[in-house]
């Protein structure tokens, strides 16, 4: 059998640096060949201690992975990362890069874990949110009155841009305190109000615990006010929205295809139905498009990937959808052939219209594919002189189904 490659051993360290570390970290960092890490980590160890070559990360870093570490194969390696490195960590990019069954993980107390210790909070029930390498508008989709969030920082003007965010969301009365260096003897702790923090920038190194106030209540479930959205009128109505989006039955992980996507409405809550969830908005007016990016942002969902083009010829090159929902133009040529054609197999498809064309073709596709067809008729109470009474939405033709594997036929196949 050929002789297995050394295991990458991967040593969180904290702001207190090589006094913090225990003492297996500190053997395996001795006995490196090489060691990787940011800049500030190198810094922390001693030059007497720890003999390796020391090679600092490139920016940006995940797509340098692979070639770092081919670079340095056949050598005793270890990798730095802050505090734990599979919390936020570098840990998972070496994990998904040579498979876990090459790591060697040596953790540290989080950052996390010291903010809870500061602070008095129980960590199960504190929520999490990183801002590192992701935008800032993701802060939004935690915001819930009297919440308890920890926000990793990306640098010393997070906190002034949360704030910022805060206020902007509703939420200015919420407190912050900004948590610097924590664990080193230069540790520092800020205390202020989202409206009008008064504290200039500080450390790079902090977390952000925010206790939120009284602010806008929004709801975790499918469904939001049609005035969530900026909109031109091509929106999925609230009730119908959320009955598409049981339809759908988003799971962790999945990707959806939200295609005609208008406002974006149904990408946005397929997302927001949990942080693992992955969706592609596909919009052919550009106007549109950039209605939708914003929406997404506005909403605490800003990685909704949208796609400006027509549909199917847009759809090419996308990654294979888990679901897809049609909200417009069913009638185009060869647009639900390519959207089934590219389901995976236990995928689910939804399709909603209005036209008695578009449901002369929606029946059709349930004739030979089966599934669901179903009429969504909404109505709402408005005044009528002094009195109540129903104004009739234009009814919703909606046909649901599961992709069973089974190659698609088409029309003349079926044909009597």
């Amino acid at each position: 059998m050929p002789e297995l490659p050394p295991p990458i051993t991967v040593v969180g360290i904290g702001a207190d640096g090589w006094p913090g570390l225990a003492d297996t970290s500190r053997a395996a960092l001795r006995e490196a060949e090489v060691v990787i890490g940011g800049p500030r980590q190198l810094d922390l160890l001693p030059r007497d201690e720890v003999a390796a070559e020391q090679v600092p990360w490139p920016s940006p870093l995940r797509p340098a992975v692979p070639g770092l570490l081919a670079a340095h194969a056949g050598r005793r390696l270890a990798v730095l990362a802050s505090g734990d490195p599979m919390f936020f960590g570098i840990g998972r990019t070496l994990a998904e890069t040579v498979g876990p069954e090459r790591l060697r993980v040596l953790p540290h107390p989080s950052s996390v874990s010291y903010a809870c210790a500061r602070l008095g909070w129980p960590l199960e029930a504190t929520e999490v949110v990183s801002l590192v390498g992701r935008p800032l508008d993701a802060l939004s989709l935690a915001l819930h009155p009297g919440r308890r969030l920890l926000v990793l920082s990306a640098d010393a003007a997070t906190p002034a841009a949360v704030a910022e965010l805060l206020t902007a969301r509703g939420y200015g009365t919420a407190r912050l305190r900004v948590l610097e260096q924590l664990g080193a003897p230069a540790e520092r702790h800020l205390d202020g109000p989202a409206d009008g923090w008064p504290h200039p920038p500080g450390d790079p190194l902090n977390v952000i615990a925010v206790e939120l106030g009284d602010g806008p209540r929004g709801s975790l479930v499918p469904g939001l006010p049609d005035a969530s959205y900026e909109s031109d009128g091509q929106l999925t109505k609230r009730h119908v929205r959320a009955a598409t989006l049981a339809a759908l039955a988003p799971s962790p992980g999945e990707l959806l295809w939200d295609v005609g996507g208008g406002s974006g409405s149904i990408a946005v809550e397929w997302l927001r139905a949990h942080r693992d969830c992955q969706a592609v908005s596909v919009e052919r007016d550009h106007v549109r498009a950039e209605r939708i990016a914003r929406n997404a942002a506005a909403l605490g969902v800003p990685r909704l990937r949208v796609v400006t083009g027509p549909a199917p010829a847009a759809l090419t090159g996308l990654p294979t959808p888990d679901a897809v929902f049609i909200g417009g133009g069913l009638t185009a040529p060869g647009l639900l052939d390519s959207c089934w054609d590219a389901l995976r197999p236990g995928g689910r498809i939804v399709a909603n219209t209005v036209t008695l064309e578009s449901e002369a073709l929606l029946a059709e596709w349930y004739r030979r594919h089966g599934g669901e067809l179903v009429k969504l008729a909404v109505a709402h109470a408005v005044p009528v002189g002094g009195f109540t009474g129903w104004r009739q939405a234009m009814p919703v033709t909606q046909w649901s189904a599961v992709k069973t594997g089974t190659p698609h036929d088409t029309p003349q196949e079926n044909a009597s």
